[in-house]
């Protein structure tokens, strides 16, 4: 079953370089040291916080404290009457403004109000009913403390219609039930969780009355679509908005959407036509932020008596918030069109739904789906092998996607378009040491050890569509590169600038790359799906191709003579990538408290054409950071009357680095056929294929208590009395 180690290393570690590539230690391919890093180590990062105008204002937000409510009386006179306050605004003031787009993935979606403040009703606590801008944050908080509100408590009258449903059947699906040997069926349930970025949400407006052009710094993901949401809002042309993400300290998804508190920003600055600044707190992160996950996931699996895999059945229901973000159809979509995964099932009947409810809104956090699938269809593999009496990974390698099969076609569209997949579990197995490890466990469980291995496969689609780049020759050799992509920590400039540099036959140091500014940036996505080295650096390519062909052929690589000259371009991506990757986690459970240790995570991945091995094992350790969480400790909790209990770090756990476990990285690459570039992605990659193994794992370890399930967070008190149901302490 398993192949030596010392046989892997070949196949496992090499990095496969386009055929344009040179034997240049700068290019793509090589483990190149970030060129950001520099200037934020030595405090020259500039964040939307850093930035201080002359004459700038502060902007404070009064939230609801109370669950959903009408409001029936507010009283903001003393508030305006607090030295240095400018203006308050309250729900009356935007009324008749625009609102922010949604995605509209699926037919028939029913949308919710976005009000940039509450007007006449709460949907949630924490939600903004007026806003208070003066002279500096403690005069705003004052008066902020001065607003008078008087509630109501109502009824949400939820109707059983969802905002959205979608699916997709095999007309086989209950034959192949019906004649199955065995069915296994599981439910899974998904805590909220909290994107968490290091750096909180942060906006800046200014006016310029002369330019009549509003400028807005945020920490976003995605300026440009920021900017058509601002316009949308606020009744103004396109031209006359300009969006600006300057440094910005982590997004995983949180800052994809615009939110209602930036346009309250947006709105002020241009009503006062002065600078105004809003940074959150924590505090307003947990609750007004977008949350991710929350689904509850319901699958059978049959198979027959052999372990071959016959029929999935699988639904998702997703929860929305009491308003919607833009990408808020994409995770349940996403946890639906991946099934079945990289498993062979013939038959599929796979459904999804999303529901309003009231708390905060719902939308992507890194894995946006991929890891509620690959949760689901893991969970159910191991419940199948156990049934049969098989082996875990026996399993899974008997219904692998052989390589001769690819591309492979989804039942929801598209297609896997690569992968070696029984490969990636050779080589996880391989390297965990995995039948070694069984046979240690049970000696070790006769020992009154509580211990576990369990195996995470996943798949990860990695964006579709376009991406945008403009390439300018400056006549002395040195080039200017602008994305539609951005950069929220992953090391976007230096990866560019390798990928530039390879294509152009230059040094990275020849090559300065722009993005995050919708002035001197051409029209892009921005950073979502691990799409941005894809799509993104497939559009660099196909600009240098371009700028050699407007110099009338030039040879790539001769820029002596090469005149200045600038070319753009918009490339689209024919297909989506879909990187893949196998985790094997071993843990151990202690008997007394309950605490989970990971003693080891084995981690094979394949993100097609590596452009920096450096970066992709920072992704890839980043990632594995927050799906650890997900699975140990994270949670946000509502109690009954949609009241937040887990609004503080206080109250809800992240990973600290003592926390990480040990981990093994290796790689088994096969390009993408799916872009220029040859590469998939690489970011959400942890959150989707360790959850599932560490839940495996420790399902392994409770079965001899007689455990069959386990839903996260796995927190020291569910183990513990999973070990002791009968004990009421």
């Amino acid at each position: 079953m398993e192949r030596a180690v010392s046989d892997l290393r070949e196949v496992n570690l090499l990095v496969r370089i386009p055929p344009h590539t040179t034997s240049t230690t700068d290019g793509v391919g090589a483990p190149r040291r970030r060129i950001e890093d520099g200037r934020l180590l030595r405090g020259e990062g500039r964040f939307v916080s850093d930035l201080r105008p002359d004459n700038c204002l502060h902007l404070a937000f009064a939230r609801s404290a109370a669950a959903p409510s009408r409001i029936v009386g507010l009283d903001v006179g003393q508030a305006r009457s607090i030295p240095g306050v400018r203006l308050v605004l309250t729900g009356a003031d935007t009324r008749g403004l625009g609102k922010a787009a949604v995605n509209r993935l699926v037919q028939d979606l029913r949308l919710t109000d976005w009000p940039i403040l509450a007007d006449g009703r709460i949907g949630a606590v924490g939600q903004p009913f007026a806003a208070v801008v003066a002279d500096s944050v403690d005069s705003a908080l004052d008066a902020v403390e001065a607003i008078r509100i008087e509630l109501e408590p109502c009824t949400r009258k939820d109707d059983d219609r969802p905002a959205f449903s979608l699916g997709w059947r095999d007309r086989e699906i209950d034959a192949a039930f019906t004649g199955a040997d065995c069915v296994v069926s599981v439910e899974v349930r998904h805590s909220r969780v909290a994107p968490m970025a290091l750096e909180p949400r942060a906006a800046l407006a200014a006016y310029d009355i002369g330019s009549d052009l509003l400028t807005v710094w945020l920490s976003t993901q995605t300026p440009h679509r920021a900017r058509v949401d601002l316009a949308a809002i606020l009744g103004r042309s396109e031209a006359s908005i300009r969006v600006v993400a300057p440094d910005v300290g982590g997004a995983f998804g949180g800052k994809a959407s615009l939110y209602p508190e930036e346009a309250a920003v947006a709105l002020a600055a241009l009503r006062l036509q002065m600078p105004v600044k809003w940074t959150a707190t924590r505090s307003d992160e947990f609750l007004s932020a977008t949350q991710g996950r929350g689904s509850t996931l319901h699958g059978e699996l049959a198979l027959s008596a052999s372990g071959r895999m016959l029929g999935l059945r699988a639904r998702a229901c997703a929860p929305l918030g009491h308003w919607m973000a833009y990408s808020a159809v994409v995770p349940a979509r996403n946890a639906t069109r991946i099934l079945p995964g990289p498993y062979r099932i013939p038959a599929v009947d796979l459904s999804a739904e999303g529901r309003h409810d009231p708390h905060a809104p719902v939308g992507i956090y890194r894995g946006a789906g991929r890891p509620e699938a690959a949760m689901l269809l893991e969970r159910l593999a191991d419940m199948a092998a156990r049934r049969l009496n098989m082996d875990p990974a026996e399993l899974r390698r008997l219904n692998l996607l052989p390589d001769s099969e690819f591309p492979a076609k989804l039942p929801a569209g598209g297609a896997l378009d690569s992968g070696q997949y029984v490969g990636l579990l050779d080589d996880a197995l391989a390297l965990s040491g995995y039948a070694e490890r069984r046979r240690r466990n049970e000696a070790r469980r006769r020992q009154g050890e509580v211990c576990g291995i369990g195996i995470g496969f996943y798949v990860e689609p990695c964006g579709q569509g376009y991406e945008s780049a403009a390439l300018r020759h400056d006549g002395s050799g040195r080039f200017t590169v602008s994305t539609g992509s951005t950069a929220q920590g992953q090391g976007r400039e230096t990866a560019f600038a390798q990928i530039l540099a390879d294509a152009l036959r230059v040094k990275p140091e020849a090559i300065r790359v722009v993005h995050g500014d919708t002035s001197l940036c051409p029209v892009g996505v921005g950073a979502l799906a691990s799409r941005s080295t894809a799509i993104g650096g497939s559009a660099i390519l196909m600009a240098v191709d371009r700028l050699a062909d407007s110099l009338g052929g030039l040879p790539v690589g001769d820029w002596s003579d090469a005149p200045a000259h600038e070319v753009s371009v918009v490339y689209e991506a024919p297909g989506e990538a879909w990187s893949s990757g196998c985790c094997v986690a071993a843990i151990r459970i202690d008997r007394d408290t309950g605490v989970l240790t990971i003693e080891s995570i084995v981690w094979v991945d394949d993100a097609g054409t590596v452009v920096n091995p450096m970066l992709v094992e920072g992704q890839l350790r980043g990632g594995l950071a927050q799906g650890l969480g997900e699975a140990l400790m994270e949670r946000i909790v509502y109690d009954a009357d949609g009241q937040l209990l887990t609004g503080s770090l206080m109250d809800y756990a992240v990973p600290r680095a003592e926390d990480i476990p040990p981990v093994t990285l290796a790689s088994r690459t096969t390009p993408s056929p799916s872009n220029l570039l040859g590469a998939k992605g690489v970011g959400e990659a942890g959150c989707i294929g360790v959850p599932a193994a560490i839940v495996n794992a420790a399902i392994d370890a409770l079965a001899p208590f007689g455990v069959r399930h386990l839903d996260m967070p796995l927190t020291p008190e569910k183990l513990w009395r999973n070990m002791n149901p009968g004990d009421s302490r």
